[in-house]
């Protein structure tokens, strides 16, 4: 019988292993944006997000905040590796005004990082970082559950489910229900927060899906081909 510590590591490893295809499901965007050699309205917003809510689960990982938590520091590192590229690759294609602006909003989330990550370690004794950086993560992890939520308002006004694909929406599910259990195996409060909130709001996802996939107009696979999803790692979560 596999013992809780052992449990709790394989549970992790399919968590990253889920969350990694996750944070590569946007390569296909940032491909065409490189072939096209323009950013066109493509809207950084939700990456730059992205970025900060890795950081903070990466401070959550450190066995400094808190322990036995190796594989939520791993996942949040390369999910901030990749979005950091993304982010590049939108800097290298955008005009000057989109670029400044940009990086003006990196900027931003590295003081207030910086920022946040002294005053947990020089404020707080160990038992209370946890609280405190927990706290951050989940306020972060709540605020990009926004943007699902508006694709799910588009899905339901047009009756059509071209802007949510499945796989990706299944994906989204499996990851809050892997990173649930995750949380329950050696209890966590803030993974399972945010991940218990992530696998309800997926499983509606896919309620939706089921209901207005019948209604979804049939579209002519050439005539659309290479045109970007609406839903893409924005309001999706590693942990």
């Amino acid at each position: 019988m596999l013992s809780a510590s052992a449990a709790h590591n394989i549970v992790g490893i399919i968590g990253n292993v889920i969350s990694f295809g996750l944070f590569l499901s946007p390569v296909p965007t940032f491909w065409r944006i490189i072939k096209k050699k323009d950013v066109e309205e493509f809207q950084p917003i939700p990456y730059l997000a992205t970025v900060l809510n890795c950081l903070f689960w990466v401070l959550y990982g450190l066995p400094i905040v808190k322990k036995d938590n190796i594989l939520v520091f791993t996942i949040n590192l390369f999910g901030f590796i990749v979005e950091m590229v993304y982010v590049g690759i939108y800097l290298f294609y955008s005009e000057k005004k989109k670029r400044n602006r940009v990086l003006l909003i990196l900027g931003g989330e590295a003081v207030f990082f910086v920022v946040m990550a002294l005053i947990a370690m020089l404020a707080f004794k160990f038992k209370k970082r946890a609280l405190f950086v927990g706290i951050i993560c989940d306020v972060f992890n709540i605020i990009m559950y926004g943007s699902p939520l508006a694709v799910w308002r588009k899905v339901i006004m047009t009756k059509s489910v071209e802007y949510m694909p499945f796989f990706l929406s299944l994906a989204g599910f499996a990851n809050g229900c892997i990173w649930t259990t995750y949380s329950l195996i050696k209890f966590d409060l803030f993974i399972l927060i945010s991940n218990g909130l992530g696998a309800i709001l997926g499983g509606i996802q896919l309620i939706l899906y089921a209901c207005y996939y019948p209604s979804t107009p049939k579209k002519n696979k050439g005539k659309d081909a290479g045109k970007p999803s609406e839903v893409q790692l924005s309001g999706q979560n590693a942990v």
